[in-house]
């Protein structure tokens, strides 16, 4: 099972909605979150090596199909689209809800999620799916192995490499250097129309706006940084001439020394 989000690209220009608290999005490229993009190859070499079938699970609206297909396209067998209109009033923990519910109706021997979405940047949503569904969840993992019923995981610390062993059914989120996602194919494009994905509502996997709480967090406003001013050079004709101005610069104007 892998949890994706479409997500804008990175690449894209963000500009702040007229209500204040969300984006434009009229113009905007959608694709699937980069970390969800290593967690979809990782479940595909996992098939490949182990066999079964690898499900994509999401929550969005009716574009985040595209995102889902290209999964599809990649080699993933079927998806699973949450549409509801509460979900888009949802934080971290609200998705992490509506995924558990779906997840609870559907068998998976494990669960693959991006560390985070780059859109949001919460971290939340993977570890509160496991947390939920009670099942050992392992973070930033750049390397993991099957065996005997267990996965082992490697993930990078400061200073060092931790290893991690659980029993599944389990969960782990994805880190840069755990693979490199492939690009869909035309034959994988063509078969990925074929391929079936299921449009659920909130009501179809049991829940109601009630059971999802109140949301622990929420935007009170967006606004882009403040824009910078230009920088400055210094004058002089040595090295020596150039530090002293910067000195005196920094204590008479800037007053930082």
């Amino acid at each position: 099972m892998v949890l994706l989000k479409q997500v804008p690209a990175t690449e894209s220009l963000i500009s702040v909605a007229d209500d204040g608290i969300s984006i434009k999005t009229a113009d905007l490229k959608w694709v699937i979150n980069p970390y969800d993009e290593f967690a979809v190859e990782e479940a595909l070499r996992i098939k490949e090596a182990q066999g079964g079938k690898v499900t994509i699970l999401t929550v969005g609206t009716d574009k985040a199909t595209e995102a889902v297909r290209t999964a599809l396209a990649m080699g993933a067998d079927e998806g699973v689209l949450i549409n509801d209109p509460v979900a888009l009033k949802c934080d971290g923990l609200g998705i992490a809800r509506i995924l558990v519910a779906a997840l609870k109706s559907m068998p998976y021997d494990l669960i693959i999620a991006g560390q985070r979405a780059v859109d949001d940047d919460n971290f939340l949503v993977g570890t509160a799916v496991a947390e939920l569904l009670g099942i050992p969840n392992i973070s930033l993992v750049n390397n993991q192995e099957i065996v005997d019923g267990k996965i082992r995981c490697r993930r990078t610390v400061e200073g060092g490499i931790v290893v991690l062993e659980a029993s599944l059914p389990a969960l782990f989120t994805t880190q840069r250097g755990l693979n490199e996602p492939r690009y869909a194919s035309l034959p994988g494009i063509m078969k990925a129309k074929k391929k079936p994905l299921a449009t659920k509502s909130l009501a179809d996997i049991g829940l109601g706006e009630a059971d999802l709480g109140e949301p622990k967090t929420k935007i009170i406003s967006l606004q882009k940084p403040a824009e910078r001013k230009g920088g400055r050079i210094v004058e002089g004709e040595t090295a020596a001439e150039k530090a002293a101005t910067l000195v005196r610069l920094l204590a008479e104007e800037a007053k930082v020394i």
